[in-house]
């Protein structure tokens, strides 16, 4: 089986590497350097707290990957569990926190529902008095992209895929057959790559890899933003990423004490062109990111020094869900995960090798994620995002 790979990022890379271990032969084209778009610029948190059923159980699938990525590659990904900790103001928020941690538990994730004064046990630096609920698990975390990109990179040549850096896609082949429209392969700048599959792991670039096959994918990139502080009071290794849900802004531990402050606050939000978009981050932006953490936790305030900080590209989909599905005949989407394919790509890389090889995904029900979710009106928003 012949199986062309776009896009170099991290759901690419495990999309190549599970496919070329199953006895395909892939090539993987990726325009630039390998994970040096949105992968690079991800927090990297790893985590099951999510609000529905099929991102906790991709979660679930993935983390068994990390857990076990050292030993599988070879490569010390700096993964650190210190758990994610979010944090509800009102209550319709925490009550919707508390039918989040049934379903989680329900589905084997012992995540809890604590009280504010609770909380203070596992971010030291809290401010309670804010709050009227968090949710804890302490077997979430975070890792370094940039390394999980270098195992999942030489795990997929050491199959024999074939990655090609540099090689930019410059249209897809699609032929008529029997009246139904049929990608057959790709072309790019040296020469054309016939596939049985082509997988669109393009991220922000998904909707415009999928157009060239004809295909409309409800994919938009939006620029999304973090900076690295020096906090007024160190930030412990094993405080939590801790999340103000509707404040929109999250927090965690750096090293040395420094600490990662990014999210989504107010104002518009329009897409963007994600070949010429800014990645450097405002200084505006930053300042608030900072004063909005200093609201709420002793670890930030008028002295915190800001260090430095970038800006990277969401996948969005109207519901913050991916697409995992053949859209067309030939075309396998993975793609549009909304800021968590970091964390997602050991399960949607088995998923798009399960899907070449065996007609179906095995791994685990991914069926709501198929795009025509939008057509049918049957999608469902997951709320714990920033």
């Amino acid at each position: 089986m012949d199986v062309v790979v776009v896009g170099g990022g991290i759901v690419g890379l495990a999309s190549a590497h599970y496919l070329a271990e199953r006895g395909a032969d892939v090539v993987l084209c990726e325009k630039g350097s390998l994970g040096n778009e949105s992968t690079a610029r991800s927090a990297g948190g790893i985590r099951c707290q999510f609000s529905t059923p099929v991102n906790v159980r991709l979660s679930r699938e993935s983390r068994a990957v990390w857990d076990d990525f050292e030993d599988r590659f070879g490569v010390d990904i700096a993964y650190r569990k210190s758990g994610y900790l979010f944090l509800a103001r009102g209550e319709e928020t925490a009550a919707q926190f508390r039918e989040n941690v049934a379903m989680q538990n329900d589905l084997g994730v012992d995540s809890v529902v604590l009280d504010p004064e609770d909380a203070v046990d596992v971010c030291p630096g809290l401010e309670p008095e804010h709050f009227v609920a968090a949710t804890y698990h302490d077997e979430d975390g975070f890792a370094d992209p940039n390394l999980a990109v270098q195992g999942y990179a030489a795990g997929a040549r050491e199959a024999g895929a074939d990655v090609r850096t540099n090689t930019a896609v410059t249209d897809v082949v699609v032929e008529e057959r029997g009246g139904d429209r049929v990608v057959t392969g790709v072309e790019t700048d040296e020469e054309t790559l016939d596939a049985d599959f082509v997988v669109n792991a393009a991220g922000a670039w998904a909707a415009d890899l999928a157009a060239m096959a004809g295909v409309d994918l409800p994919i938009e990139p939006h620029r999304r933003q973090a900076a690295v502080v020096d906090p007024t009071r160190a930030v412990s290794e094993q405080v939590p990423l801790t999340i103000d849900l509707e404040e929109g802004v999250y927090f965690r531990p750096e090293r040395e004490g420094a600490a990662i402050v990014g999210g989504h606050f107010g104002g518009d939000d329009p897409a963007v062109d994600p070949d010429r978009y800014t990645r450097s981050m405002d200084i505006d932006w930053a300042a608030e990111a900072v004063e909005r953490a200093a609201a709420y936790t002793t670890y930030f305030d008028g002295e915190s020094r800001i260090k430095r900080g970038w800006a990277g590209l969401y996948g969005l989909t109207p519901d913050h869900h991916a697409i995992l599905e053949e859209s067309t005949p030939g075309l396998v989407t993975a793609a549009g995960f909304s800021g968590h394919g970091f964390q997602h790509a050991p399960a949607t890389g088995q998923l798009v090798a399960e899907y070449c090889f065996d007609g179906e995904f095995r791994l685990t029900d991914v069926s709501a994620l198929s795009g025509d979710r939008f057509d049918r009106g049957s999608e469902v928003d997951e709320r714990n995002v920033v």
